[in-house]
């Protein structure tokens, strides 16, 4: 290799269930490679192999990143589930696990001292919602909560939202966890309906999700409804005019008025992506981008590829990128920066609330 070149190597799902956003993170991470070489700085190249959104494969392709291709830079794939997977190669051969796509809080619950993420984690998605609905509807006071009962991830977001609610003032709190791929929509709905909340929120994957706003006509008296997979465009390319309305999370938004102190803005971001990728870019890729620019920055403030002298800059490091702020609990490097956006369908559009 060049003294300026490094290896990336990166496991993502590139097919099966998280291929929307492992292609976005792919795109992401091939356009922060990009700018970052035109910059003469570094010359990142890029190994991505498919895990096919299973677990056993990432695990699979991470120790070939490791051990085999010896990659200076290892990123994680996409989701809490397959990043929880690898964790724990990353923290056995001491190699710092640079995480864009996982938000369990239990990614940041292990100990593991090899991880960077830049996510806002599970616990904070819908954290702000019942708030919001509150100073809308004082009079509101009843949520119901359904999640998935796979993985960690859909009962800390349930739990998040659940603590707020309390928080807010709402005196009638219902969590419902349900198997997924849920089945039996009106079944679940009967369950979670009685009585009628206030306002409902659904934490499943994005066909659970989809599948119940599928159904909205069951949902009569329902006054906010929210759901996970609202935060992606193709929530509205599945749904058409059922989405109006709908609320959901989002770790980035192209409108997002965050000013970076690191790399590109928001604006350049986006005209780069869709000029190169000829589609809008949606969170997963700027999670991806971002990962790459405080990799960069802890590389520039290191003066090396040591995983010891990077990790040690990443904990020193306070700034913001695109992505947002970017601030790492010292003692569970969680991110403690980075904060979540409520979006609402409008007209066919998100609008950031």
């Amino acid at each position: 290799m060049g003294a300026h070149e490094i290896l990336v190597g990166a496991s993502l799902s590139l097919s099966g269930t998280f291929r929307l956003q492992g292609e976005q993170a792919l795109n992401g991470l091939g356009l922060w490679a990009d700018h970052v070489a035109g910059e003469g700085r570094i010359q990142p190249r890029v190994l991505a192999l498919d895990d096919r959104s299973r677990a056993s494969l990432a695990k699979e392709n991470v120790l070939r990143l490791l051990t085999h291709e010896r990659v200076d830079c290892l990123i994680g794939p996409y989701s809490s589930g397959l990043t929880l997977a690898v964790a724990p190669l990353a923290e056995a051969h001491q190699k710092i696990l640079w995480n864009h796509g996982g938000a369990s809080d239990a990614i940041s619950q292990h100990g593991w001292r090899h991880l960077v993420s830049v996510p806002s984690p599970a616990g904070d998605y819908f954290r702000s919602l019942p708030l919001w609905v509150k100073r809308r509807d004082p009079e509101a006071r009843r949520i119901a909560i359904l999640y998935g009962k796979a993985g960690s991830f859909a009962g800390q977001v349930a739990q998040g939202a659940a603590e707020s609610a309390r928080a807010a003032g709402f005196d009638l709190i219902r969590l419902t966890a349900f198997d997924s791929p849920s089945r039996n929509a009106p079944a679940l709905f009967d369950e979670a309906l009685e009585p009628v909340p206030d306002v409902l929120v659904g934490v499943g994957s994005f066909q659970d999700d989809i599948a119940m706003v599928r159904r909205r006509e069951l949902l009569a008296g329902v006054k906010s409804l929210a759901v996970v997979a609202a935060g992606l465009a193709a929530f509205q390319r599945e749904l058409g005019d059922l989405a109006e309305g709908v609320i959901g999370p989002s770790q980035w938004e192209p409108g997002s008025p965050e000013v970076p102190l690191l790399g590109p803005d928001s604006a350049w971001f986006c005209s780069a992506f869709r000029r190169r990728f000829h589609q809008d870019p949606e969170y997963p890729a700027a999670q991806a981008f971002a990962v790459g620019v405080i990799f960069t920055e802890c590389l520039r403030r290191a003066g090396s590829l040591e995983d010891e002298s990077l990790l040690r800059a990443a904990h020193a490091l306070e700034t913001t990128t695109l992505y947002g702020r970017f601030r790492l609990d010292p003692v569970t490097s969680r991110q403690i920066g980075h904060g979540m956006l409520l979006v609402q369908w409008r007209d066919g559009r998100k609008q950031i609330l």
